[in-house]
């Protein structure tokens, strides 16, 4: 995959995880869309919602989605616009390995305690999982295009000349 597709794929995929997460948080808030993504008793939103597990901290768990997808789209953007500086493609890492934690502890709340997925939230989850993946070809290919760069830059000085 070249570079500007890995960057429009990373776009691509924190965004759709944004949607999902507002959906998420929005459904919380009307209870009339809750029964549209309940698909039987396991995958189920209402379930999850009425759980009393949907907040971590007293943070409600969709808007730690909507505020991590949002801080990884604004790390994308800055990561774009300075490509040549790789601490910020390992900033988007950082942060989209952040997400996948956080996305991984939700899942398990809701399998293990809950007993039930919600399918929106599993769509952010995944989306999550998507931008980490991203990330990491990202990385490792602006890495190896950094290491090439400072090879070739080093092969092409002169040598010192020679003391007689």
């Amino acid at each position: 995959m070249r570079t500007r597709s890995l960057w429009t794929y990373l776009y691509l995929t924190a965004g759709l995880g944004l949607i999902a997460s507002i959906y998420a948080g929005i459904e919380t808030l009307d209870a009339g869309l809750r029964g549209s993504c309940s698909i039987n008793s396991y995958f189920s939103c209402s379930a999850v919602d009425s759980s009393g597990r949907t907040s971590t901290l007293g943070i409600p768990d969709a808007a730690i989605g909507i505020a991590g997808f949002l801080v990884i789209l604004v790390v994308i953007g800055l990561a774009e616009r300075r490509s040549g500086d790789l601490r910020y493609a390992y900033a988007v890492l950082f942060f989209t390995t952040g997400g996948v934690a956080f996305a991984s502890y939700f899942a398990y709340i809701e399998v293990a305690e809950i007993h039930a997925l919600c399918p929106v939230c599993t769509t952010a989850y995944l989306f999550g999982l998507l931008a980490w993946a991203g990330a990491l070809a990202l990385t490792a290919r602006l890495h190896r295009g950094a290491a090439l760069a400072k090879s070739g830059s080093e092969g092409t000085r002169s040598s010192p000349p020679a003391q007689t």
